[in-house]
């Protein structure tokens, strides 16, 4: 698979662009996969929209999805330059000011525009590594294929189940650590809820820790399509040091503004297929909320 996998980085993008439709009208118009789901949640986000422009949307995400992951691919093989020339950053400085302070910090993405391509071309262009924390794939093949690739230009792809180690390991030698956080927690993880795309939402807490833990600015990552294969990223701060522990979940909640904002101006390019909302919200006092990360020595 792997021989596979590599061979698909060496293809022309508009031939993949090609390949891409045709998983686009397998997925959308024959399979219908996961798109009744898709569609009641852009249904809930925006009952102000006609249903047409909410069945735009849906179709758009699909069509934006097909095109992010021969994107992908192609990414994979492809150089630095290459990759700049299709992503540009607005406002780097913020990253390069951290690095002049040799201060770690905390980049919170999301499934919006080309996460793959966002996590290559930042590493690109920035002197410092970027570390990203990941779920493992099942299939060891692919994982390992993934480790190689999405790590060409500098950092590392830190497991899940390994960050809060890798965290407490960490030297003084300044890092970005990258989040890709609208993923929803398990049903029995700490969790935040808000009210988010107008629907009670549950978020990771951990952001608000690592922050605290690593006394680290944190900047929301948006990704904005500006036309087909080419991208332009926007860095805002969300919190800066020093913190108080008065608002736990400060941090959390500004990003879910961040990304909310984002997405109502660019819905379809947001991952609807992801299932954001896979349960209710619980009664009050049924749910949990971890403590804080053990302070370092």
């Amino acid at each position: 698979m792997r021989i596979i996998l590599k061979a698909l980085t060496h293809i022309p993008l508009p031939i993949l662009y090609g390949v891409g439709y045709v998983a686009y009208l397998v997925a959308y118009h024959v399979m219908r996969w996961r798109r009744d789901r898709a569609e009641a949640d852009v249904a809930n986000a925006f009952p102000e929209k006609s249903a047409n422009e909410r069945t735009e949307i849906v179709r758009q995400c699909y069509r934006n999805l097909a095109d992010t992951i021969v994107e992908a691919f192609w990414g994979f093989g492809a150089s630095a330059e290459a990759l700049k020339a299709r992503v540009s950053f607005d406002d780097g400085g913020l990253i390069r000011r951290a690095i002049d302070n040799r201060q770690t910090i905390l980049l919170l993405a999301a499934h919006h525009g080309n996460w793959e391509w966002l996590l290559l071309a930042a590493g690109a262009y920035f002197p410092i590594p970027i570390d990203v924390v990941y779920q493992p794939q099942r299939l060891a093949s692919l994982d390992a294929f993934l480790r190689e690739v999405r790590c060409r230009f500098g950092g590392r792809l830190i497991p899940r189940k390994e960050f809060v180690y890798e965290l407490l390991s960490h030297g003084d030698d300044p890092c970005a650590y990258a989040i890709i956080a609208d993923q929803t927690p398990r049903k029995q993880d700490p969790k935040h809820w808000t009210r988010f795309l107008r629907q009670d939402t549950a978020f990771f807490v951990g952001a608000d820790k690592i922050a605290r833990f690593l006394d680290s600015p944190v900047y929301f990552v948006s990704m904005r399509r500006v036309r087909r294969g080419h991208y332009v990223v926007r860095l805002d701060v969300l919190a800066e040091p020093p913190y108080d522990q008065v608002d736990e979940a400060m941090i959390v909640e500004r990003y879910a503004r961040a990304l909310e904002r984002a997405i109502v101006e660019s819905p379809a390019d947001w991952l609807w297929l992801q299932k954001k909302w896979k349960y209710a919200k619980p009664a009050p006092g049924e749910d949990t909320y971890a403590g804080p990360l053990p302070v370092r020595a």
